[in-house]
């Protein structure tokens, strides 16, 4: 039974969304161990001596300080080694309010907390502007400021000589002194944890960790990833200050040496250690940082040496933490002790009807899109109306993608408007579309992968009204989780809905990420490329369910390569031709209009070719290249299937069919970028299926791939070089033959790759890869977003190359084009062969355009 199938009559069955799974049990367990750890921690505090309750105080501030940066990596992916001046303004904000402003310590704590917050989501705001290691310095470079400007403000902080006598107050008649230092210290640790399992748990929580997986995601259902990283890191801060606050009447002093750059790396240690994102990962984490150099000090100038190679040792036994590791170990042995649970009951179907109210069109008025001089859409209006399947079409580079990422606000238009109910958003931003009512797809699944599938689509249900911080409801009810599962159920997903999506199948996938966009109840639904990648039988699933969508009366815009379903499932088609309007209409209209056949066959009259004298290669001419039986994909079902293919020495092979077919996945799986599945590769009676990419050129069998992709900061004459890098005899005298044969490139020898034209940089791509002497030359796409005169000229270079007895095999999406230059000929349709012959044969079968434009 397919994947996509579903059954919408059978009723409503309960849901019960509070049924024990396996992580909600250890969660269990793991606040059992930490409510018994906290009652031991305060009796120690009121028995131990006073040295011990500073180590124990230590390590409760430690762990304070780690589930803040727990919510920071663990939750929003975000590392921050300049916590240090939080938890520094914490103390300097206590110490200076208690001893110069006659504070009571009561009052002065919750100030510090308010000023880490606040200075916090301050920097937050620039700082995750930036990732990765600019992200880290933008921190590193705060610790650094406030450790500085705790030197150099004698008048306030003290100088280097800080504050001294900074008074504790009491709890009660046990706890005085350092002793109610650490009993405050372990309960705020308490309540952080307590805080961290409801923010985990709630709405928030799911997405911080929504953002971390994929930010674009994230604002198609109405998140905004920089309000939500800020929070995260706001969150963080709080917690630093609040430790930091506790540690100024610990101590009795603040000095500037007390929170020196070291402290922050401990901070950091402690979360990964203990294990980023897991409950009990910081507490683990801060004993062992805060107990195991003082186990160690009998070892006196060694002990740092045994503490760094012992945390060394930790980090590559258990990279996820000990608590991950220990949660990975209680895995294997539930599953081999078969007692692994589900997610609570799944129902064949639930009944549901989307929401019937009267919907808006989306409509692209005057829309431009130029990227550095380079004019990607140009001038496009149209409609995509509610209750209707608008397609929009094209060859590669025609602009498609650009019309998607404008209309649902990731990009910014140069010109004109995206109007939806009578509202203009563009330049707006990609999260307020989708609150407005734009929901959208993705070429490449974009789901949460550490999320459930069910909470994938509960997530989107608020369209990013998230509520209160700790709050549930808008994503965690009953309610809305009953929805989302009949969303899930109404798209055809039958499988487990509490697995992770990142170990969904692929068609499941699609499934979950259509019904996570039907969840925000959009005006729009814009689907990129959904079909990618299904099975025949899933695409004609995935026909009927778009179908159903727009007769629920939302409008529906699809992108799609696979024509047959377009002109399934369409009402009105749109055609897009190098950014610009060339047809629109119904499929029949479509199918039949010129202008479109010469768009996808390449019948341009503005290119004129005039390919060398006919060759005539002989039927018996040895092969050179042959594949038999190739069978290959992405994890899911076979983008390849079986396909038998032959080259033989001297002639020039072109390889058609639409987008999606197939055709680069089979040059890359030839050069070695993709292992195939099953079937063989030869070349001159090598076996190359087996072989690296290396190996392969090697042997001669060279790709220029698609998009170019010279290198760019290296200037025209390096990259030539590089080409030779596997033959380096002879290299200047092929390097002036290269010269000879694109005299462009002598114009530009020392220029830097990157800034040139694309017909340049493909002439480029084909130069360095004759330079490593290819037996067969494979080239993918080389006429990809070429304007025609270059055209022109870039395939009277491949004439002569053909005319030169070079063997070639070439995939280009002007048909007519490749097949003046051709002796033979394939053509493929959804990863099959479905003609194969002579080039003349090719360009007079029908099954040519049936494989471009459908039935």
């Amino acid at each position: 039974m397919s994947a996509l199938s579903s059954t919408l009559s059978v009723p409503a069955m309960p849901f019960h969304p509070n049924v024990i799974t396996a992580r909600n049990s250890g969660d269990v367990a793991s606040l059992v161990f930490a409510l018994i750890g906290v009652t031991l921690a305060l009796v120690l505090a009121a028995t131990l001596n006073g040295y011990y309750v500073f180590v124990l105080a230590n390590v409760a501030l430690l762990a304070i300080v780690g589930i803040g940066l727990n919510v920071l990596m663990g939750m929003s992916g975000q590392v921050s080694f300049g916590h240090v001046g939080f938890y520094a303004l914490g103390a300097y904000v206590v110490a200076v309010l208690t001893s110069k402003a006659g504070w009571s310590f009561w009052a002065a704590w919750p100030m510090a907390a308010a000023v880490s917050c606040a200075i916090g989501a301050l920097l937050a705001l620039p700082a995750l502007r930036a990732k990765g290691p600019y992200l880290a310095m933008i921190t590193i470079a705060f610790g650094f400021i406030v450790e500085h400007s705790a030197v150099e403000l004698r008048d306030i902080t003290g100088g280097q000589n800080g504050i001294m006598g900074i008074a504790a107050p009491a709890l009660g008649g046990v706890f005085r002194a350092e002793r109610a230092m650490a009993a405050l210290a372990v309960m705020t640790a308490a309540i952080a944890l307590l805080g961290y399992v409801l923010l985990s748990r709630g709405s928030w929580g799911a997405a911080l960790r929504a953002v971390r997986d994929s930010e674009t995601a994230a604002e198609s259902i109405g998140l905004n990833p920089l309000v939500v990283k800020t929070v995260a890191f706001a969150v963080s801060a709080l917690l630093a200050g609040l430790a930091g606050g506790i540690y100024a009447p610990l101590s009795g002093f603040v000095t500037p040496s007390s929170f020196s750059f070291i402290q922050s790396i401990l901070f950091v240690l402690v979360v990964m250690i203990g294990g980023s994102g897991t409950l009990l990962g910081p507490i683990v984490g801060a004993i062992l940082v805060g107990v195991l150099p003082e186990l160690l000090s009998s070892l006196e100038e060694y002990r740092l040496l045994f503490f760094g190679l012992l945390l060394l040792l930790v980090l590559w036994a258990a990279p996820e933490g000990l608590v991950g590791l220990l949660r990975q170990l209680n895995a294997v042995v539930m599953r081999r002790l078969g007692r692994e649970t589900i997610a609570g009951p799944q129902p064949d179907a639930l009944a549901l009807s989307l929401p019937t109210r009267a919907r808006h069109s989306l409509r692209a008025e005057e829309l431009s899109m130029i990227f550095g001089g380079v004019r990607a859409v140009s001038g496009l209006s149209f409609d995509a109306q509610p209750g209707r399947v608008t397609s929009l079409i094209g060859p590669n580079g025609a602009g498609k993608s650009t019309v998607l990422n404008m209309l649902s606000g990731f990009y910014t238009p140069t010109l004109g408007r995206c109007v939806l109910q009578d509202r203009a958003l563009q330049g707006q931003g990609a999260w307020r579309a989708a609150r407005s009512g734009v929901a959208r797809s993705y070429q490449t699944s974009q789901l949460f992968g550490s999320l459930s599938v069910l909470d994938n689509v509960a997530l989107a249900l608020p369209r990013g009204r998230l509520g209160a911080l700790l709050g549930r409801r808008a994503v965690s009810s009953p309610a809305a989780r009953e929805r989302a599962l009949s969303l899930l159920r109404w798209c055809g997903y039958q499988g487990d809905t509490g697995i992770k999506a990142a170990g969904l199948a692929h068609v499941d996938r699609r499934l979950v990420e259509i019904a996570r966009a039907l969840a925000t109840d959009p005006e729009v639904l814009l689907l990129d490329e959904p079909a990618a990648g299904l099975s025949r039988e899933d695409k004609l699933q995935l026909g009927a369910l778009l179908r159903r969508i727009a007769d629920a009366g939302i409008g529906v815009l699809l992108v799609e390569h696979d024509m047959a379903l377009v002109m399934d499932v369409s009402d009105h088609i749109v055609v897009l031709d190098a950014g610009q309007l060339l047809a629109r209409g119904t499929p029949a209209e479509i199918q039949q209009n010129a202008d479109v056949r010469r768009a996808y066959l390449g019948e341009s009259g503005e290119v004129q070719v005039a390919p060398g004298a006919a060759r005539a290669v002989a039927a018996d001419a040895s092969e050179l290249l042959g594949v038999g039986g190739l069978t290959t994909g992405y994890g899911a079902e076979p983008v390849l299937h079986a396909v038998d293919l032959q080259v033989r020495e001297g002639e020039m092979v072109a390889l058609l069919g639409a987008n999606g077919a197939g055709k680069s996945t089979l040059m890359r799986s030839l050069c070695g970028l993709h292992r195939p599945l099953q079937g063989g590769i030869h070349l001159a009676g090598v076996e190359l299926a087996g072989l690296r990419a290396e190996q392969i050129v090697s042997q001669g069998l060279v790709l220029v791939p698609e998009g170019r992709q010279v290198f760019p900061e290296l200037s025209v004459l390096d990259n030539i070089r590089l080409g030779a890098f596997l033959h380096p005899e002879g290299r200047e005298q092929r390097v002036e033959e290269m010269l000879t044969r694109f005299p462009r490139l002598r114009e530009r020898l020392h220029q830097r790759a990157g800034l040139l034209s694309g017909g340049e940089q493909q002439m480029l791509a084909i130069a360095r890869a004759l330079m490593s002497k290819p037996r067969v030359l494979l080239l993918d796409e080389p006429s990809l977003g070429l304007a025609p005169k270059i055209i022109e000229e870039l395939f009277a270079a491949l004439d002569r190359l053909r005319s030169e007895n070079m063997t070639l095999l070439l995939v280009d999406q002007m048909a007519a084009l490749a097949l003046a230059l051709a002796d033979r000929a394939y053509v493929l349709e959804s990863g099959r062969v479905v003609a194969r012959g002579t080039a003349a044969e090719i360009a007079a079968d029908p099954a040519l355009a049936q494989a471009y434009l459908g039935h």
